[in-house]
């Protein structure tokens, strides 16, 4: 009896897992249906206009006369038929825009479109919508808090310490600044403090580090011939594979800080990890930093570091500009991230 129950609810799962799977194929279908239909939409429109002069009568004209025959339709208003236009547009020009049309809903692509206006920037938040299935207000809140000029920005040697495969989407874990604006902490506060309020709130500070990071615990120990050493946070990247310490500090970065997580990545790759993971990864996490500094801290370093900032604020602090990546680098960084993005979604 208990054999043939246990069986059932095996069966059970399986089918709901099956039936769920169905249903966001057929959700996907259904947006992807939208998508050609909103960029067959705005291509005529954007024709006609030019080969005819539409202007903004003709439009209004057409989105009356759409609603008035598909009642009960949503997305047919004037303002929306304009959006199908300048998406189209700006879409169609775009070599690597045009085939990701189909991946994101109409929502989420106009909130894009209204935000971004480089090509590189709207891809990046595009993929990474997909790929960790954003909702449109966990896009926003990316948007305003500016993840892509902060992983573009991001300090660490991973281009020296990590296998090639691992380099571009361990890229995508880091970014240069984090805004924790869900904590409610004074201007003084401690790294206790810090650390107890991201734990309070520890599915939007996970969703503020990435989609693919997972809690394992806080203050983690770690034992060396009699001594006792303590992880601020150890974390889990499921695409990576590997374990993610995570170091606070409610100062600036100091040189020491690296050499500390350096040795913890050591203890952790020799007493925790598992056979099948890849190498641990460290960030470290300071209330600010010297560029420069970081950059000759992390130099020697043979273990994989990140060190970034945090902040209550979504505005990127305006003496960063001067460190925003020459043209070439950008490519090259970009190159980076989208191959990452570009993996299985």
């Amino acid at each position: 009896m208990q054999s043939t129950l246990h069986d059932y609810q095996q069966l059970l799962a399986d089918i709901k897992q099956r039936v769920r799977a169905a249903q966001y194929r057929a959700l996907q279908a259904v947006n992807q249906e939208q998508m050609q239909l909103y960029w067959e939409l705005g291509r005529l429109i954007a024709e006609r206009q030019h080969q005819q002069g539409w202007g903004k009568s003709v439009v209004e004209t057409l989105a009356r006369d759409l609603q008035a025959e598909f009642v009960g339709v949503s997305g047919f208003s004037a303002q929306n038929l304009w959006y199908m236009r300048q998406f189209y547009l700006e879409y169609s020009a775009s070599e690597i825009l045009q085939p990701l049309v189909g991946e994101i809903s109409w929502a989420k692509h106009l909130l894009i479109l209204s935000k971004c206006k480089d090509p590189q920037e709207r891809l990046f938040y595009t993929l990474q919508t997909r790929r960790n299935n954003w909702t449109k207000a966990v896009l926003l809140h990316q948007l305003k808090a500016q993840a892509y000029q902060k992983t573009l920005l991001a300090q660490h040697n991973f281009s020296a310490t990590l296998p090639a495969a691992q380099q571009a989407p361990a890229t995508l874990a880091l970014k240069d600044e984090y805004l924790f604006d869900f904590l409610e902490l004074s201007a003084e506060h401690s790294e206790y403090e810090l650390e107890q309020a991201l734990l309070g709130n520890v599915r939007r500070f996970l969703s503020e580090m990435g989609g693919d990071f997972t809690f394992i615990g806080n203050q983690y120990r770690l034992e060396l011939e009699g001594n006792e050493y303590f992880v601020d946070l150890l974390l889990f990247h499921r695409e990576l594979q590997c374990l993610v310490a995570v170091e606070l500090k409610i100062d600036e970065f100091r040189p020491e800080y690296a050499g500390k997580m350096n040795f913890y990545l050591s203890l952790l790759n020799a007493q925790v990890r598992k056979p099948h993971e890849q190498p641990s990864i460290g960030i470290i996490i300071c209330q600010s930093k010297q560029r420069t500094v970081v950059e000759f801290a992390l130099r020697d370093i043979n273990k994989p570091i990140g060190v970034a900032t945090y902040t209550y604020t979504d505005t990127l602090p305006q003496e960063l500009r001067p460190f925003f990546p020459s043209n070439e680098e950008l490519v090259r960084r970009l190159e980076a991230v989208t191959t990452a993005l570009k993996g299985p979604a």
